[in-house]
């Protein structure tokens, strides 16, 4: 069963990530990025718009207060926390897409030292305490297990770059896409330049100027999905 195969009288179901994670420092402090969640708001309103079933996973941290109309809401808060609710999601739903667009965490809490570098504990920290040191590690990455999870969808990674030229910026879209093995790539930031570039694994770039203009742009890219 291919890409399609799934529609229901043409409606498509799609999952839309968006807004920052975060990763606990203490049980008051976190380490999280800077995102308002506003353009994964957006495209799923966009989805709905066009009659598609549309689940919304959005940070609990996001700022933009525009409403999601037409789309279930899911609240997620760590890296973890939304894995699990997409793994989750996998087992119960066929998806059509999943618009991974969430800013979430790169690195999470290995430890905290203080100044004479000995291990630190406390639900809240205390500034009496003097300095502290936070020793970061990689956080797991959730968009290269979207394919084991959602095999039959097409599944779209996000590239948000602001150092760097253009063709570096774009070497990095395609190498998401091969690692991943993901359908598509959305690339924006500083790097690239104004708007929002879908990068499909041909190398093919298409070019858009907001993020309406990208919403009705991936509605058509996936209405000419092929079937079957």
């Amino acid at each position: 069963m291919g890409f399609g195969d799934g529609f229901i009288g043409g409606v498509m179901r799609i999952l839309v990530t968006c807004g920052p994670g975060y990763e606990p420092i203490d049980e008051v402090r976190r380490i999280t990025n800077f995102s308002s969640g506003r353009l994964g708001i957006r495209l799923s309103n966009a989805f709905a718009a066009r009659g598609w079933e549309v689940t919304c996973f959005k940070g609990e941290q996001a700022a933009c207060v525009e409403p999601i109309v037409s789309a279930e809401v899911r609240m997620f808060s760590t890296n973890s926390d939304l894995a699990r609710q997409l793994e989750e999601q996998a087992r119960t739903t066929q998806v059509d897409a999943i618009f991974h667009a969430a800013a979430l965490c790169d690195f999470t809490i290995d430890s905290v030292l203080d100044e004479s570098g000995r291990l630190a504990r406390s639900a809240k920290f205390s500034t009496t305490e003097g300095r502290l040191h936070l020793v970061l590690k990689p956080a797991p990455k959730i968009l290269p297990l979207l394919r084991s999870w959602f095999g039959k969808a097409r599944v779209v990674g996000w590239k948000y770059e602001l150092i760097g030229s253009v063709e570096e910026a774009l070497s990095k879209a395609q190498r998401q896409i091969m690692e991943c093995q993901n359908d598509a790539c959305v690339l924006n930031g500083k790097a690239y330049g104004k708007g929002f570039g879908l990068c499909l694994p041909d190398g093919e770039v298409r070019n858009y100027l907001d993020d309406r203009d990208l919403a009705t742009g991936l509605i058509e890219w996936l209405e000419a999905a092929p079937s079957g």
